[in-house]
């Protein structure tokens, strides 16, 4: 220990460096033992370093993670649970019947409502990967979660996060293809490229996940950490990283605007054809034909980039964590949720087959 102290005293005097002692209860690892760290901060240089008493390659294997969650408060967490699990049923209950519905009707088996159940997969998925997490810590009281578990959760988060934005550009280009190519839709659109777009989507998906979750196992955590949010949430793991994230946060916002501009470039692209094409016929009629058959694909694309947009953009302003994981249920689980009602709300096609599959199943 003293030879630790003796060796951060060796730090240029030029370099303001702040020591937090974190041998603290609190601080400790699983097996029991309290281990000495101290943490410095470069005041010029805005970085953040630790050196520990063990070596940091094998304090990953016994660090574990508390999610704060929301709130302490037993009412509130009462409330929590009612809420999220009531959200849960009815996104698992939404998702399935879209999925029964198009699988089992005949004239729904087009590459529209295909891409749409391939959707309503990755939203009971998206799902599934953080709210059962939060229902089960409320319910057990514990919300621990190991540091292979936190990149087990982190990987399917992005996994189905990155295949809805990409399977919202897909079904883009779908709309995009009916509406200006109309004539050549069946032929461009046939059985065989929806396929492989539904696969590459996939593949596209599994790549942004494997990255982001190499990403967050290359940092090291001096001590068991608090994480203030409801899941394993990259930025927040960052934050709290003993090591310089500088190059990691590079990284990550790299692949993040690789993964994610991409897709939002080609919705874009695909509604300034189809708005361009859609105000050159010349009756009003077809008009809103043309624009009711987009109304809620866009309605899904605002609802999901918005939220999330709105999340990680207001993350980077606001200070407060608790707020970032208030609002991080809007893409997390409101969003999934509304998905099946605003293509079934709005879809007769939608209806008349969940109709039909109620009328078998009474």
């Amino acid at each position: 220990m003293l030879s630790q102290l003796t060796n951060v005293a060796k730090f240029p005097s030029s370099v303001n460096t702040l020591f937090v002692n974190c041998m603290h209860p609190k601080y400790s690892h699983t097996d029991g033992f309290l281990y000495p760290c101290f943490c410095y901060v470069n005041s010029h240089l805005f970085s953040k370093s630790c050196l520990c008493s063990v070596e940091p390659d094998n304090l990953t294997d016994v660090l574990e993670f508390l999610l704060l969650g929301f709130s302490d408060d037993p009412g509130l967490q009462t409330l929590t649970f009612s809420l999220f699990l009531s959200m849960y049923v009815v996104t698992m209950l939404g998702n399935l019947l879209i999925i029964l519905a198009v699988s089992s009707d005949s004239h729904l088996h087009t590459p529209m409502y295909v891409f749409l159940s391939t959707l309503s997969v990755a939203d009971i998925g998206f799902t599934s990967t953080t709210v059962p997490k939060v229902i089960l810590d409320i319910q057990t009281h514990n919300r621990v979660i190991s540091h292979a578990g936190c990149l087990i959760q982190l990987s399917f988060f992005n996994l189905f996060g990155c295949l809805d934005s990409v399977l919202l550009t897909v079904m883009a280009y779908d709309r995009f293809v009916a509406i200006c190519y109309p004539l050549y839709y069946p032929v461009i659109m046939n059985p065989r490229l929806c396929r492989l777009l539904i696969l590459v989507s996939f593949l596209i998906s599994l790549l942004d996940s494997q990255l982001q979750c190499l990403v967050v196992s290359q940092l090291t955590f001096c001590t068991n950490v608090e994480i203030p949010h409801f899941f394993c949430d990259p930025p927040q793991l960052l934050k709290l990283s003993c090591n310089d994230t500088s190059t990691n946060k590079i990284f990550m916002y790299f692949i993040g605007g690789i993964f994610g501009g991409i897709p939002v470039s080609g919705i874009l692209f695909s509604y300034t054809r189809i708005l361009s094409s859609v105000l050159r016929v010349p009756s009003t009629g077809g008009k809103y034909k043309a624009f009711s058959t987009c109304g809620s694909h866009l309605s899904v694309v605002c609802l999901f980039y918005g939220t999330g947009l709105g999340v990680y953009l207001g993350s980077s302003v606001s200070h407060s964590s608790r707020k970032d994981a208030v609002a991080s249920v809007m893409y997390t689980v409101v969003a999934p949720m509304l998905n099946p009602f605003i293509y079934s709300l709005r879809n007769r096609d939608i209806k008349r087959a969940l109709q039909r599959l109620l009328n078998r199943t009474a």
